[in-house]
């Protein structure tokens, strides 16, 4: 077929798609004003993943899964623009990791408020400045992110969803790369590049900052220097790529977790983060951790934070498989008071998936 007639078949299929996405968002307005009307929250992420699954069980290809999903997210951003101009939180500048898993989350129909610090990001949605917030929570080479959970640990919100994002750490500069003196990057992210830093660029002084995009806006105005940021950070500050997916360990991956004041219904495939403090006598942590084996519960993760209000005593942050209205788990957490003085729910939620 000529170029002509396949150019005629697109336009007569996006006549079509257009007509289609436009039913779709007029039956998503529908729902909308029911949820209003019902008290509910505008983002449902069990509908959200259920969609995303079923669109991917459709799909027959030459597309792939993952650009179907991108599209859809985009289909379901839109949707939820119309119900209500959605404020969403982040920590940092445009182009920071924690900007692009937003994005990814929210799609681009949304207004963004960029904030300072993850304790900015829990601020503007406790005070209900923003709908939202995405912080991080934890990285697959450095572990927990200890200012998230200390937040966690204090905050009135609870944790709507999680995601997964892969982090592919770019070397920025508008120098020649034998040029660099110094390098700019938040210590997370230095911390995950060590090795390749101590191999690649021995004697370079290492700086951390507040975040990627403020250490590619610096590189951008230092003669010597480069940063660890993403290839958005390159493209928003006029720097080069000189060299891309930096890591120490193959799948660096961070995960996020989203912040409101919605409570989800189960979905079928949940995760609740807890919050123990246990009691100060011998035996009360595995006490406490041996009910979610009584009940046939897999801990996914634990992790402990200082108290802040008594010295040498500590919290315990424990996600576990299962929604907190589910039965296994109603008796697995009664059966964890006993050894516990406080054990509260941070949230239940769709498990994410990591690919």
């Amino acid at each position: 077929m000529s170029l002509k007639i396949l150019r005629n078949k697109i336009d007569t299929v996006d006549a079509k798609l257009v007509r289609l996405l436009n039913e779709r968002m007029r039956h998503a307005h529908e729902i909308g004003k029911i949820k209003q009307k019902n008290g509910n929250g505008i983002y449902v992420p069990s509908r959200e993943k259920a969609v995303l699954a079923r669109v991917s069980s459709l799909n027959q290809g030459p597309m792939t899964d993952t650009a179907v999903r991108a599209i859809y997210r985009e289909i379901m951003s839109a949707a939820r623009a119309m119900e209500k101009n959605l404020k969403v939180a982040y920590m940092g500048p445009p182009s920071t990791f924690s900007h692009q898993a937003a994005r990814n989350r929210f799609g681009t129909s949304v207004d963004y408020l960029s904030c300072e610090t993850i304790s900015d990001v829990f601020d503007a949605v406790e005070k209900q400045v923003a709908d939202y917030g995405v912080v991080p929570v934890e990285n697959s080479t450095e572990g927990a992110v200890t200012f998230t959970l200390d937040r966690l640990a204090e905050t009135t919100v609870t944790i709507c969803s999680e995601l997964y994002l892969p982090i592919s750490n770019c070397l920025l500069s508008k120098v020649p790369r034998k040029q660099i003196k110094k390098i700019y990057s938040h210590p997370q992210v230095l911390g995950q590049c060590r090795q390749w830093l101590q191999r690649e660029m021995p004697g370079v002084g290492v700086i951390p900052v507040a975040s990627t995009a403020r250490a590619a806006e610096l590189a951008a105005k230092d003669a010597d220097a480069g940063a660890l940021a993403s290839q958005l950070a390159a493209e928003i500050h006029g720097l080069s790529v000189l060299e891309s997916d930096i890591q120490d360990l193959v799948g660096n991956t961070t995960r996020f977790v989203v912040i409101g004041h919605d409570r989800n219904m189960p979905s079928g495939d949940d995760k609740t983060s807890l919050l123990l403090a246990v009691k100060h006598q011998a035996g009360t942590l595995y006490g406490a951790l041996e009910a979610f084996k009584k009940f046939g519960l897999n801990m996914t993760k634990i992790e402990s934070r200082p108290s802040r209000s008594k010295q040498w005593e500590y919290f315990f942050f424990v996600d576990v498989e299962g929604h907190a209205e589910d039965a296994q788990v109603k008796k697995a957490l009664s059966a964890m008071s006993s050894h516990c003085d406080m054990v509260t729910i941070l949230g239940s939620y769709p498990a994410a998936d990591k690919k």
